[in-house]
């Protein structure tokens, strides 16, 4: 059992009526003092070490810190970047997208316009046979009579 600083204080070995104090109490007294100050290097030695250990555990952890900071800022403006162009990408190609819409409508407007000017001129050409066999047809009547 260690000895603490109070407690040595307090310490009063056992008294001779001739010399002072018994040699033998002061013996036992100076080997628990000795035994507890052991202790206390000991257990100081392992704190100095464990001091020494988690010192360098914290510069390590400093370190990756540092790192795992500058990969996240990295990661973000990648990610920012990314965004960006996806960004950009999707509106190109919905650009692309609408010229095509725009070029096809222009097609078949055009395409429409042609078939209307086509059925227009089969109508009229339609009328104009159907105006002459209906011509012909008087004068086959009266030939025919």
């Amino acid at each position: 059992m260690g000895l603490t600083p109070v407690e040595i204080r307090h310490l009063q070995p056992a008294k001779t009526l001739i010399r002072g104090y018994s040699r033998t109490a002061v013996d036992h007294l100076l080997d628990e003092i000795v035994v507890s100050f052991e202790d206390v290097w000991r257990e100081r030695a392992d704190f100095a070490d464990k001091i020494d250990q988690l010192e360098a555990d914290l510069v390590r952890y400093r370190e990756l810190e540092a790192l795992l900071r500058t990969t996240l800022v990295s990661a973000e403006k990648s990610a920012v970047t990314l965004k960006e162009q996806a960004g950009k990408e999707a509106d190109l190609i919905v650009e692309e997208a609408r010229a095509e819409a725009r070029s096809i409508t222009r097609g078949a407007r055009a395409d429409h316009d042609r078939l209307l000017a086509e059925v227009r001129r089969m109508r009229s050409l339609l009328r104009a046979a159907l105006a002459a066999v209906e011509d012909d047809a008087p004068t086959q009547d009266a030939e025919a009579a």
